[in-house]
This record gives C-alpha cells, structure tokens and sequence, in this order.
C-alpha cells in the first residue's frame, strides 16, 4: 500500500462525477417547471379549503427529484442502491383532492425527465399538459346544479310544492327523503332556466311549506 492508496477515496471520486454547470441547469429548470405546476394548481383549485403548503411542495418535489435522478444517472451503483433506500420510503398523507394526485406524479415525471437530460420533452410536455388543466378544469358547465331542501307539513304539501317546483325549474331530481309525524323534509338537486331564484320565496309561501332553502352544489361540496 502507497501513501496515495490511503487518501485515495472513492467518495472523493464521486465528487466530479456531475459538472457543476449540469447541476445549476437542472436546478434552475426544475424550480422553473415547478413553479408552473404551483402556477396551474393555484389557478385550476376546486376544493374547499386551499393548502398553500401543497403548492410550495410541488416546487420542492421536482427540484428534489431532479436531483435524485441527476445523481441516479452518474452512478450505476448509486442507482441499485437508490431503489433499495426508496423503497422504504411510506407517505402518510391522505389526498383529499383527486386531482392533487395527478400534480404529485407530474412533479415527479417533470424531475426525472429533466434530470435525464431530456430538457425539450420535460418543458413542452409540461406546458401541454397546464394547458389542458387550464382549459378543462376550469371549464364551467352551462348551467350549475342547485340543492333545494324542502319541509313540508305532510304529503298534500310535498306534491303541491314538488308540481310547483317542477314547473320552475329545467330539471329536478330527489335525492334524498325523510318522512316523520308532521313533518316531510326533501333533498331535491335541480337544475334552473336562469339565474332568478325568486321562485324559491314563492315556493316558501305555499302553505303548509315549513322551509325553502337554495343551496349551490358542484357535485362534490356544497357551498
């Protein structure tokens, strides 16, 4: 053994492996693709309650990722060994939000294929892809669904108010019913001709109509 053998390490070796210019690239082109993403979450959230903390995590997770499969792809013994330490790896967190799943895997798929030296492919797949979530979530239907919750004092009242109801309204559907001693109580999802919603004041002044309430429903939430 050398006196060269005893500082000689392959830690140090490693060191080089990746340039410094490639390393700058990725990371700027990662936080820049991931921060369309946060762009097109933030512009295509439905939910209820939005996590900003979410959004900064999409940013985080392609960076991450890229420089994972930036270190993956300079080192094939790194790369056997990555899939064993991964592998480990368990997240927790519940998705409330099913589209939240579809901005985790595009965050991660960004940072691969960046990492992976395919730059055209991970910025033009990316900005079709914000397009379409774009154009398609936030795509509005024609007419937006109602929930009509109706009380009534008993069944004369309940078919007087539904005929009523029937007549005002382009659709109505029941979708729920709970009938006790005096009382009959609807859960209707309707669909109006306009945006006039003075037929619910006249459907609550029908006698024997306890209750008329409107409430906006997107078919997920009410609200």
């Amino acid at each position: 053994m050398t006196f060269q053998d005893i500082f000689k390490s392959s830690f140090l070796e490693n060191v080089a492996a990746v340039s410094i210019l490639d390393i700058v690239l990725t990371i700027a082109l990662a936080f820049g693709i991931g921060l369309f993403i946060f762009f097109v979450y933030k512009k295509t959230y439905q939910g209820v309650m939005y996590s900003s903390s979410f959004g900064v995590t999409l940013i985080a997770l392609t960076m991450i990722t890229s420089q994972v499969i930036l270190a993956v792809t300079s080192n094939v013994v790194l790369s056997l060994g990555m899939v064993g330490a991964l592998s480990i790896v368990r997240f927790r967190t519940a998705i409330k939000e099913p589209l939240d799943i579809a901005f985790l895997f595009w965050s991660i798929a960004a940072g691969i294929i960046l990492a992976s030296g395919m730059i055209p492919l991970a910025v033009i797949g990316s900005v079709i892809i914000g397009l379409i979530l774009l154009i398609f979530v936030n795509k509005k239907p024609h007419k937006n669904p109602y929930i009509v919750v109706l009380s009534c004092d008993n069944h004369d009242t309940e078919t007087k108010a539904m005929n009523y109801l029937k007549e005002n309204v382009e659709r109505c559907v029941v979708k729920s019913k709970s009938a006790q001693r005096g009382l009959v109580e609807i859960n209707m999802e309707i669909r109006m001709k306009n945006d006039n919603t003075d037929f619910v004041n006249e459907l609550s002044a029908i006698e024997g109509v306890n209750s008329a309430i409107l409430v906006s429903y997107n078919g997920e939430y009410m609200g």
